[in-house]
């Protein structure tokens, strides 16, 4: 794959008082905003008690979107792959890869939320043995005719999975990593790293020689699909495209700190709660069309990425900003990337 795809993230998250029914009504809107636009994907994270913001649930978001916008792959980016058993994730993505005729991309990675691992009866302790044991198990459930494995919290006794993937061998797997031992299990593990939307980009840069080294040990070939999620968003002029981004990212990031995102990243890029200023240089793509293709153009340059997924709305943002955003992405950003690489 060498021409650059621009992928959508829809977070699906909104401040406590907003009125989710009408904001599932916007995100539809966004889908198939999107489907027209020539965006490639639709990415779908995965949290659960997400206070103090309500979320839509993945899978049953995926399904929705896949009748909304027929020409958009969907990425499951990410499944919390240790809270779950692997018969039934197995089951239920193969099940939506032929619902959505081959067009589901299956991204797991650890989490790091002590709400959702007690929610779901284990712990951060047992999160990368249990990550393991799932992933060799789905792949087998989806590759396999019957299956016997023990876990150590399930046993498959021939078990099967009676639906296949379309996809051959199976969906690709991304596997989303933060701190440097995941970035080497993404390489022996996944069929590619799913870089991740937080750190810095000399982060980035410094993991990939982590990452290379890996598939080098591993006696795997650089991936072909090499995706990244950023926070993204344009606006006229770089100054209008700050002015309206802020607030809104700000409410996010002071999230994302609350919840502890900032002990999962590496050492040196691990404070999300410094000021906007600080937070947003060399980690969020935002300004006018110019500089927004600039940057995106210098990404794919410093890191190859080459399916860049773009988180273009928060909590309390209005719809109309995100859809404007969404068009000069498409109609001017995405032809002067592709022109200047």
């Amino acid at each position: 794959m060498t021409d650059i795809q621009f992928g959508l993230m829809t977070r699906g998250q909104f401040e406590a008082d907003d009125d989710i029914r009408v904001r599932f009504t916007e995100l539809m809107e966004q889908a198939r905003t999107a489907d027209k636009l020539g965006f490639a994907s639709l990415t779908k994270g995965s949290h659960y008690s997400g206070y103090p913001l309500q979320d839509f649930q993945q899978i049953p978001y995926l399904s929705r979107v896949m009748a909304e916008a027929p020409n958009l792959r969907l990425n499951a980016g990410i499944v919390l792959l240790s809270l779950h058993k692997p018969q039934d994730t197995a089951e239920q993505f193969a099940t939506m890869d032929v619902m959505s005729n081959g067009r589901i991309i299956f991204g797991a990675a650890l989490g790091y939320r002590e709400v959702e691992f007690k929610a779901f009866g284990t712990t951060q302790k047992e999160r990368v043995q249990r990550f393991e044991e799932n992933l060799v198990a789905i792949k087998r459930l989806w590759t396999e005719e019957k299956v016997s494995m023990v876990g150590s919290h399930f046993e498959l006794m021939d078990a099967s999975c009676p639906t296949k993937p379309l996809q051959d061998p199976h969906p690709p797997i991304w596997i989303g990593a933060n701190a440097d031992p995941a970035i080497r299990r993404a390489a022996k593990l996944g069929d590619c790293w799913y870089m991740n939307p937080h750190v810095r980009i000399d982060t980035i840069e410094r993991q990939l020689d982590i990452y290379k080294s890996a598939l080098e040990e591993y006696g795997k070939p650089f991936p072909t699909e090499f995706p990244i999620r950023r926070e993204v968003f344009v606006a006229r002029t770089t100054e209008e495209a700050f002015r309206i981004a802020e607030p809104y990212l700000t409410i996010k990031y002071k999230v994302y700190h609350e919840w502890g995102q900032d002990k999962a990243m590496p050492d040196g890029d691990n404070d999300l709660g410094q000021a906007f200023a600080e937070l947003q240089r060399d980690r969020f793509l935002i300004g006018s069309p110019d500089d927004v293709a600039e940057q995106v153009a210098s990404l794919h340059k410093r890191t190859g990425a080459n399916h860049i997924i773009a988180s273009m709305q928060w909590p309390g943002m209005p719809q109309n900003q995100t859809l404007d955003s969404m068009h000069l992405l498409a109609e001017e950003v995405f032809p002067r990337v592709r022109q200047a690489i």
